[in-house]
């Protein structure tokens, strides 16, 4: 299953990370590299909780990047 994740730097350098299909999935991590590893585990723990409470699982949002030129 696959989630897009958006990542962005702060102010103070850190890297924020979160999945807009899951609110309130959201982890940092000093590099890019461990955001992403920390919001997989973020993600993956989120999940874990759906099916315990035994609530629906979130479809993952497509998306597509267009050309506004071409």
């Amino acid at each position: 299953m696959k989630y897009r994740v958006l990542i962005e730097q702060d102010e103070d350098g850190i890297f924020v990370a979160e999945c807009p299909s899951l609110p309130g999935a959201i982890s940092q991590g000093k590099t890019r590299e461990e955001a992403i590893i920390n919001i997989k585990e973020a993600i993956k723990g989120y999940l874990e909780s759906l099916k315990i409470a035994n609530e629906p699982i979130p479809s993952p949002i497509s998306e597509e990047i267009i050309d506004i030129y071409g």
